[in-house]
Parts: C-alpha cells; sequence; structure tokens
C-alpha cells in the first residue's frame, strides 16, 4: 500500500515565495511587495489569471534588466531558500516509518511557484513528482512562454493524476479514462494534503472530501494566522500546525497519527467479515 504526502512550497516548506530569495533583489527592485504590485496591477488591468501574470512579470522585468530568463538563472536562487525547521531530514523520517507499517511513502509537490527553482533545491530527489509553473525556453535558451501553470483550481488536476498514477502532464487520455476504484495506485483516503492558505483550498477540500486528511501549515513563532483559524472553521481543514517538521513536532505527530490511523483501518479491512459462513 502507498501513502502520499501532497505539499504545497511557498510558505509551506520555505519561509516566503521563492521570487523573494534574490531573484527580485537581483532585478533592482528593493522591496518585493513592489514587484507583486506589478503583478496584481497586470492581472487587474488585463483581466489575467494571477499566475500567467507573475509568470510575465518575470520574463517582462527580466529582459528589461538586460537579464534574459534562462533556466540556470532561476536554478541559481535554490541555493538560497530557506526551509522552515525539520525540513530536511523530514522525508527519510516519515519514509522509515512508513517502512515500519508496511507502506510506501510517496512524495509529491503541488505547487503555483516554479519547477526550475525547486528542482534544484536539496529536497527536489525525494519527490516522486514536482508538479509546479515551468517555462518553455527557445534556441538561445531564454524564457519565452509558460509550458505549465498552476494555479489554485489547476492544483486539483494533479491531485487526480497522482490518485490515477498518470503523472505525464502531456498524457490527458489516460486520466480520463475510467478506472476501477481498486486499481488507482493511491486511493484518496491514504493522501495527506499539506498547504499554507487560501491559494491551496480546493485541493484541501477536495482531498478532505475524498476522505483523506488536509493540514494547514502557519510560521513557526508567530500564532495561528487568521486566514488559518477560518481554514478550520469552515472545514476546509482536519488540522492546523506550526510549519515545524522536526521530529517530535505537532505536525510530525500529527503524520504519524494519520499513518497509524491508516495502518489500522487498511488492518480491519482485510479481516474476513463472517466465519465459517
Amino acid at each position: 500500500m502507498k501513502i502520499a504526502l501532497l505539499y504545497d512550497f511557498d510558505k509551506t516548506l520555505s519561509d516566503r515565495d521563492m521570487q523573494e530569495y534574490g531573484f527580485i533583489e537581483d532585478l533592482g527592485i528593493t522591496d518585493p511587495m513592489q514587484f507583486w504590485s506589478l503583478v496584481d496591477h497586470r492581472s487587474k488591468a488585463n483581466q489575467m489569471d494571477h499566475i500567467l501574470a507573475y509568470l510575465f512579470e518575470m520574463v517582462h522585468q527580466s529582459n528589461r534588466a538586460g537579464k534574459p530568463l534562462t533556466k540556470a538563472h532561476l536554478a541559481q536562487y535554490a541555493d538560497r531558500v530557506q526551509f522552515y525547521p525539520g525540513v530536511l531530514a523530514w522525508f527519510d523520517l516519515i519514509n522509515h516509518y512508513g517502512e515500519t507499517l508496511g507502506y510506501e511513502i510517496e512524495h509529491y509537490i503541488v505547487s503555483s511557484g516554479l519547477k526550475e527553482i525547486i528542482e534544484a533545491t536539496p529536497i527536489a530527489k525525494h519527490f516522486k513528482k514536482i508538479f509546479a509553473c515551468e517555462y518553455y525556453y527557445d534556441e538561445q535558451g531564454h524564457a519565452v512562454w509558460p509550458k505549465l501553470t498552476v494555479n489554485y483550481t489547476m492544483k486539483t488536476q494533479f491531485i487526480y493524476r497522482i490518485n490515477k498514477g498518470v503523472l505525464d502532464v502531456a498524457n490527458d487520455e489516460d486520466l480520463n479514462k475510467h478506472q476501477a476504484d481498486e486499481d488507482k495506485p493511491v486511493p484518496f483516503t491514504h493522501m495527506i494534503y499539506i498547504g499554507d492558505g487560501l491559494t491551496d483550498v480546493p485541493s484541501m477540500k477536495l482531498v478532505r472530501s475524498s476522505g483523506g486528511h488536509s493540514i494547514a501549515v502557519y510560521p513557526p513563532g508567530k500564532g495561528v494566522l487568521s486566514v488559518t483559524r477560518d481554514l478550520l472553521g469552515y472545514n476546509r481543514v482536519d488540522f492546523v500546525a506550526q510549519a515545524d517538521y522536526s521530529e517530535g513536532s505537532r505536525l510530525h505527530r500529527l503524520i504519524l497519527t494519520i499513518i497509524n490511523t491508516l495502518h489500522s483501518q487498511d488492518q480491519l479491512a482485510s479481516v474476513p467479515k463472517g466465519e465459517n459462513l
């Protein structure tokens, strides 16, 4: 049996938006809010999807600064990403515990951030698949078009892909084919979604309403954010916890409890319903 842990990235595993680890500063913009204001204006003025607006603005501002956006350019910011406590050791920790109960733990990223940065981080090796925004590059290696966008509602598509084991984003045919529940490699009941805010609501709701579990995290040492409290109050998530991935933290204990519960349920489901009937 498999258990899948699905993570947002920005402000879920790391402490801020990934563009704020040097990219915005290298454009000559000292205040990140100035960049995000440009994105907001572009989105509203053109009735443009907000994710497409930020992808466009990154290319536009890079070209204005005389620094055409390349894959290598984006990857260099990965070393600057600051993760929440315990993240670097988290995946091996959870994998080992799953193995003791006979589970294969799979980890996935479902993020509106940039794949080019995420896949260059030291934790990228732990993910079965990274679903995130990505650019198409021309012959000179310059970003010219979004190859894949992952906005808030589109995230749910990738949850269905994980459920059915159709991880190739170009394969829509198999994604839409009927597949018996017992043939799906990762049941919704064996999914745990971890996110941080309103952008995760469709995914949190889908996983939770389908029998899985959703957890909202908030920055350590800052108290529960109002948005986090609302997610719990409106039944979007099952639990909230500080984004502390250290062994023994509340988040760690929650995940182990969920895994233990799944194990008990799976064991019970395997018991014959009658004897000598």
